[in-house]
């Protein structure tokens, strides 16, 4: 780890900036926490207690019960790089929760947010 900041600032504190860019286009803090949810595993329990106990970001990855496997799927850019060229895993999987939250706010179905086969 090269030891970013954001590493260390607590995953509630981010969290409220995930709900108000998907609010503020109409979607929920169901659909926030689903996709939160897919990604790492957690149940809306744990991932309420994460945020309650201020976990750090580098701690509330590392604890996630189980990185989905198809979040690997997930590519686009994300501040200007590229997810799926993020050699540094903890930062990718910050971009990853990103770029779906992104998508989300864009208006994305949550089927093709969290890459359901099509079917």
């Amino acid at each position: 780890m090269t030891g970013h900041r954001i590493y260390r600032m607590s995953f509630g504190s981010v969290y409220p900036h995930y709900l108000a860019k998907a609010e503020k286009k109409g979607r929920s803090k169901d659909e926030v926490d689903e996709i939160i949810r897919w990604l790492t595993g957690y149940d809306q329990e744990q991932l309420e207690s994460q945020i309650e106990k201020g976990v750090d970001i580098e701690t509330f990855y590392g604890e996630a019960p189980e990185l989905n496997p198809s979040r690997e799927l997930i590519t686009g850019v994300v501040c200007g790089v590229r997810v799926e060229e993020i050699e540094e895993p903890l930062m990718q999987e910050i971009r990853y929760t990103d770029k779906l939250i992104d998508e989300l706010a864009r208006g994305k179905s949550m089927g093709k947010i969290l890459r359901a086969p099509a079917g």
